[in-house]
């Protein structure tokens, strides 16, 4: 972390996230945003953030106009390629990471966070705002994994919906999401936006 004092972006979010929700709180009136990162390896806490990706669902319905994605500069690599499908210009042409984080916590602000393997996510996200602003993230969040399971065990998924496994392939299959864009950031938090809108549903 750098010295001297908060960017007046971080103060904003920190005091937003104060006023934490209630455990009471309708849920159709909290702003959940579903959230995937793209990261240059599997080791959250060793690894580079590339991509931010995030949509918000209010009331059961995505809000694509209230949507994020951002890039930070990495080093062009073929698993970049790859994996995320990042070219040579995008690599080098993205936003500094401190800047990327500003903006992201503007925009998510004090929303409920969802997320599959979402800790992956939370991880990286909190050891890059640890190393500038010397903080992590603030928001409450949930994994779209544990929320099948739950509604597996309490009953909730008919009877001809099997879980047959835990990836967010397998959930896209279950809930008859098809998986667009998979592996970029927005695409993946589009895609799981639309599992969470089946578990409401469900719920």
């Amino acid at each position: 972390m750098t010295g001297g004092p908060l960017p007046p972006a971080i103060v904003a979010y920190q005091a937003r996230c104060g006023r934490p929700l209630g455990d009471d709180t309708p849920w159709d009136s909290v702003r959940f945003v579903a959230l995937d990162s793209e990261t240059t390896g599997l080791n959250p806490q060793r690894d580079s953030l590339i991509t931010i990706g995030a949509v918000a669902v209010v009331g059961g319905d995505i809000l694509l106009q209230d949507a994020f994605e951002i890039m930070m500069p990495i080093r062009y690599n073929n698993a970049s390629v790859t994996v995320h499908g990042i070219t040579v210009d995008e690599a080098r042409g993205g936003v500094p990471e401190p800047e990327a984080l500003e903006a992201f916590l503007s925009y998510l602000g004090d929303g409920v966070i969802v997320g599959h393997h979402i800790l992956h996510d939370i991880t990286a996200l909190n050891v890059a705002c640890d190393r500038h602003f010397g903080m992590a993230l603030q928001n409450r969040f949930l994994d779209t994994m544990d929320l099948t399971l739950h509604l597996e065990r309490d009953g909730a998924l008919p009877d001809d919906m099997q879980i047959q496994g835990f990836t967010l392939d397998q959930l896209c299959h279950l809930f008859n999401v098809v998986p667009h864009d998979r592996h970029t950031a927005a695409g993946d938090a589009f895609i799981t936006a639309q599992v969470f809108q089946r578990l409401l549903a469900l719920a």
